[in-house]
This record gives structure tokens, C-alpha cells and sequence, in this order.
């Protein structure tokens, strides 16, 4: 399991965790407030405050070209785009700081630390125990859009080479916004196939959005049954499977992918 979903709602579970963390180890520090009336919950926040920030900071720049073209996106977070190690090391670095002069602080502080730490480092061992094994690419039928069926496995090409393939829908606005990102990408990375699995609509349909939208997609595919999306577990759109070159599934991403969270996806496939 990847993902959550809360009603209409479709959360990553690593984000899921990250909060339910946060919660633990805010939880943690306000009950140690109480019991032993030490406040280490300023300290905690201005960790967690700095270390986001120093997270998708890194990122950024180590994206630095893709950000240069729109600065604005570099606010919008929702593709998921931190390094988690830099966050860790500077929020570690402000924790040690702030204590350094308050020795009574770093007992509560260490014990709130350590709460949300075995909650989300619980949480990732228990996904990894409770997943199923990973499947081998699906072995079915796709329809074009010019209503011919044709194995999925053929849109890879006739030599084995990585494949990323799209489980999206034209109502759905987070597969919409990451539409121009998956197309450069396409144009960017021959040695990388794509293929875009519509879910559940008609061929008119896509080829509608895809003229409004202008987009000039290879590989798009139909799958009226949504038969892709059961057999690979997909419990939301966009969901973004990446295989090796063997057909073996190596990443999966549920939500919206920008072009840094997608190159960043694609240079850990090769």
C-alpha cells in the first residue's frame, strides 16, 4: 500500500506518515510540558520549520535550472520535491544549537524526537512488511486511440529499455497540471519509453483534451475497464509505475509529478 484514501481524497502514505510523525512528537512534547513542566516544544517547531524549509531548499537548487524558468513553483510543494537528509542534518544542527545553553530542554526534546522517529520509521517497516510483492509488468490488452487493441508490453518498443507508464484521467487536475512535464520528459529521455494509460474513458474523450490541451503525447493508450489500475493496485490519479528495463516495477509515485521530482525519478530507473 502506497497510498490512503480518505473518501475522495488520495494521500501518498509517506506523507501520511510524515504528519502522523509530527503528531507524535508534538503530542510527546506537550505531554512532557505537563508532567514535568519543561516546555520543549518551541525548540521542536523551529526544527521542524527549518528542517522543511532546508529540505526542499536543497531540492530546489539542486533543480536549479528547472526552477529558474518559474520561481513560483519552486513554493508549490505538492509533487513531493525535498531531500530528506539535508532537512534531517540542518533540523539536527538547530535542535543542538537552541539546547546548547538550555540543558534541561534536551531530555524532553530527545524523548519527542525519538516518539515521532518510531512512528515513521515503524510505519515505513510495517508498509514494507504488509506490501504485497512487487508484480512484473501486466500482461494485457490496451486500447489506441484509434480503437485498436494492442498488448501493453509491445508500447515498450522492440528492445528492452525502461518504462514509465501513467495511469491518469482527463477529469482529474493534478494528471492535468503534470501533463506538460510528462511530455518533456518523453521528448527528453528516448532511451526511457511512456506510456499513458487513460482510465476508463472514451477515445474521443482523449483525443478532445489532448487537441484542447495541445499536447503532443506518444503512446497514449485507453483502458475502459480500468483493468491497469486493478491489477497494479492503484487506489488514486495520477499514479506513475516505473520498471526496469527487465519489466520490473522499481518506484511507484502517487500525485502530481513536476519535471524535478520526474528527472529525479527517472535518474534512480537508470
Amino acid at each position: 500500500m502506497d497510498a490512503v484514501r480518505l473518501g475522495s481524497l488520495v494521500i501518498p502514505l509517506s506523507a501520511m506518515l510524515v504528519v502522523l510523525a509530527l503528531l507524535a512528537a508534538t503530542t510527546s512534547a506537550d505531554w512532557l510540558r505537563r508532567r514535568r513542566g519543561v516546555d520543549a516544544g518551541a525548540v521542536l517547531w523551529r526544527m521542524i520549520v527549518t528542517g522543511f524549509l532546508a529540505a526542499r531548499a536543497v531540492f530546489v537548487l539542486k533543480h536549479h535550472d528547472i526552477y529558474l524558468k518559474a520561481p513560483w513553483s519552486a513554493l508549490d510543494i505538492r509533487d513531493g520535491g525535498f531531500e530528506p537528509v539535508a532537512g534531517l542534518i540542518v533540523a539536527g544542527v538547530v535542535g543542538a544549537e537552541l539546547t546548547r545553553r538550555h540543558a534541561a530542554l534536551r531530555r524532553p526534546l530527545l524523548a519527542s524526537i525519538l516518539a515521532g522517529g518510531a512512528v515513521w520509521i515503524g510505519g515505513l517497516l510495517a508498509a514494507q512488511a504488509l506490501a504485497p510483492p512487487r508484480p512484473p509488468l501486466p500482461d494485457l490488452m490496451v486500447r489506441q486511440l484509434d480503437g485498436a487493441e494492442v498488448p501493453l508490453r509491445s508500447l515498450g518498443g522492440p528492445a528492452p529499455r525502461p518504462l514509465v507508464i501513467n495511469l491518469w484521467a482527463t477529469w482529474c487536475p493534478p494528471c492535468r497540471r503534470e501533463m506538460p512535464a510528462m511530455q518533456a520528459a518523453q521528448a527528453a529521455n528516448p532511451d526511457i519509453g511512456f506510456v499513458f494509460v487513460n482510465q476508463g474513458e472514451s477515445g474521443v474523450a482523449v483525443r478532445r483534451f489532448l487537441a484542447t490541451q495541445e499536447l503532443r503525447l506518444q503512446n497514449v493508450v485507453i483502458d475502459p475497464a480500468g483493468q491497469l489500475a486493478a491489477r497494479t493496485g492503484a487506489v488514486g490519479y495520477p499514479t506513475t509505475l516505473f520498471y526496469d528495463a527487465d519489466g520490473k516495477l522499481r518506484l511507484r509515485h502517487v500525485g502530481e509529478l513536476s519535471e524535478a521530482t520526474l528527472r529525479d525519478k527517472l535518474a534512480s530507473l537508470r
